[in-house]
This record gives structure tokens, sequence and C-alpha cells, in this order.
């Protein structure tokens, strides 16, 4: 029987709004726990990954190069610096007119050295050059493959995230469909459920605005769209419920069962003018509309 909504009838004591609340606090710690364990889980189990032994060595090769190479440059400006501190003196001695043969042996000496210096220079530099394109290779590869691992770790991360999501969104949609089926007095329990699973909804997707990743925006979008066809759904249900209470309400409180105008005992109603009396379909005998069972011979 078609009929307009007025206001859900359940008359919930403040106690139970309260604990509905402490429920819906304690649902959200768990919550967050639990969205934040996901990623620490998934990142667990999927290791970014590290270098193979013959890439490995490739690096180490890379890298002992050119600490020589660093050596070899050190000592080179060593080396330089001494010969031109040598060459000073040994100018000095001879412009006093003082020549002499241990400062021009240092001189010499000096000289040597920055030429060996110079010798190891060029050969770690080669020997740098060598070893440096392999090296990054490698490490474009290791690169790749740890920027590969970090996005399976994201997509995992949010799948997972959306489906905890979407079983908190039906759990607690199927579970205030059928505690208002059963008119317990539980389903503000329910609606605890559903209001957690709405807020993990907006933390979800407020926590991904902020990516590129196509998959993770396609997947905010069916996040969305499942949450406002599951509303929809159950504002639906609720619509077809309150159907079929609202009129056996209305008549047990003296209504007219569809304006829930006062009937006063007459035959028709006074604001919507629908009967509000009519024939019983077994005995005939006069029967309110909206009743569960005749008052006469007791038929549905």
């Amino acid at each position: 029987m078609p009929t307009s909504v007025d206001i859900e009838d359940l008359g919930t004591t403040k106690s139970e709004k309260l604990l509905a609340f402490v429920m819906l606090v304690f649902l959200l710690i768990g919550g967050i726990w639990s969205y934040q364990e996901i990623d620490d889980r998934v990142r667990a189990s999927i290791e970014l990954g590290q270098a193979t032994p013959p890439e490995q060595a490739a690096l180490n090769q890379s890298v002992e190069a050119q600490r020589r190479l660093l050596e070899a440059d050190s000592r080179g400006a060593r080396a330089r610096r001494d010969v031109e501190f040598r060459r000073e003196e040994f100018r000095a001695a001879l412009d006093a007119g003082r020549p002499s043969v241990a400062l021009e042996r240092q001189y010499r000496a000096a000289q040597q050295e920055l030429v060996r210096a110079q010798e190891d220079q060029r050969a770690a530099r080669a020997a740098f050059d060598a070893a440096r394109p392999a090296a990054e290779s490698v490490q474009r590869r290791v690169s790749a493959r740890i920027e590969e691992r970090r996005d399976r770790q994201e997509l995992v991360t949010f799948l997972l995230r959306l489906a905890f999501v979407f079983v908190s969104l039906v759990l607690g949609y199927v579970s205030l469909a059928r505690l208002r089926g059963r008119g317990s007095r539980y389903v503000l329990l329910a609606g605890a459920i559903v209001v957690f699973a709405t807020l993990m909804a907006f933390a979800l997707a407020a926590d991904y605005l902020t990516d590129y990743f196509n998959p993770l925006d396609a997947g905010l979008l069916l996040l969305s769209l499942v949450g406002v066809l599951a509303t929809l759904a159950a504002f639906w249900a609720l619509q077809r419920y309150l159907a079929r209470r609202l009129p056996h309400r209305r008549v047990r409180k003296g209504e007219c069962p569809f304006c829930a105008y006062p009937v006063r005992g007459n035959e028709r109603c006074e604001g919507c003018g629908r009967e509000v009396v009519a024939a019983c379909a077994r005995c005939e005998r006069p029967r309110r509309v909206g009743t569960n069972h005749c008052a006469h011979c007791g038929a549905r």
C-alpha cells in the first residue's frame, strides 16, 4: 500500500544513542589501526628488492674505482704543491747566490713524484671511466625495479583498503536492513557500523586524492559509485519497510493509515477522504483498513 512517510517511530532512548556513539568511537579506533596496519603488512610482504650479486659486484667495482680516483687526485694535488714549494725554495737559494745540492735533489725528487702521481691519476680515471657505464646501467635497473615494487605496494595497499571499506559498508547496510525488518532495538548499532564505514570511505578518498596512479583514481570512482548505489538501495528498502509498517502503527494510534489524520470513529478520513472502514474479505463485516486481523472472524 503506497503511503507518505512521516517520522520513523522507533522510540530510542538517550542511553541507547550514547552507547551507539561509544561503539562508533571504538569502531573508528579499530578501523584506523586496521587502515594503517594494512600498509605496514603490505610493505613487509612486498620488499623493494636489492641488487643481485653480479649487479652488486659492478656497483662495488665502480665505488672502488671512484675511491682510487679520489686518492690519486689527492696525491696529485699534494705532489703539485710539493713541487711548487721545492721550486721556490731552490730558486730562492739560487737568487741568494747560495746554490744547494740538497735543495736541487729534493726539487728533482718532487718532480718525479708528481709524474708518478699524474700517471696514477690517469690510470685511476681510465678505470673509473671503464666501470662507470656498467654501474650506471645497474643503478637504472635497480631503481626501475624498486619503483615497480613500490607501485605494487601502493596498488595492493589501496585494493586491500578498498576491500576493507567495501566489506564494512556491506556489513553495515545488511545489518541495518535485517534489524529493521525484525524491528530490533539493536538497529542503532547497525547504524553505527554504517556511519563508521562511511567515515572510513571518506578517509580513503581523502588519503588518495593527491595520488596520480590511474588504478587508484578508478578505484576511488568505483568506491563512490558503490557507496551511492548502496545508499540508494538501503533508502529504497527503508521506504518499502515503512510502507508496510506505518499503516499498522497509525491504526494502533487511531489515525488514518494513509495520511495519519485522527479518525474519530468515522468511516472516512477527514484529512484525505479515503475509506478507513471497509468490509472484511471473509465475513464482510466492518473492518478497519490497515489492521492485521479482522476483529470478527480473525482473518488476515
